[in-house]
């Protein structure tokens, strides 16, 4: 479960059993589902693009998608869907908080 003051959600490209999720580019469609949810609301384009509040990314090598807790605010329904998009698919999900990469 996740709780409502998150920052951010992890949705791991694992099951809770450990299994890759397939098709393997799960993450790239569920974000490009996400696109038009952004602040500002949907312009011309913006499907062209992922949206900042739901990212996809590889974490120690499998994918998964960033959910930022600012799309909750903008649109709970679209926070519901990603969410249970997660729990449908009984994968692996995790609070935490993206650091920005070190320059060294």
């Amino acid at each position: 479960m996740v709780s409502s003051s998150a920052k951010e959600v992890f949705i791991l490209g694992q099951t809770r059993d450990g299994k890759d999720f397939r098709p393997s580019d799960w993450a790239e469609r569920l974000a490009g589902v996400m696109s038009s949810f952004r602040p500002g609301g949907a312009q011309p384009g913006s499907h062209l693009s992922y949206s900042p509040w739901c990212v996809p990314t590889v974490i120690n090598g499998v994918k998964a998608v960033v959910v930022n807790g600012e799309l909750r605010d903008f649109d709970v329904m679209a926070w519901d869907f990603v969410l249970n998009f997660a729990k449908d698919n009984d994968l692996q999900v995790a609070e935490a908080c993206l650091l920005p990469e070190s320059k060294e």
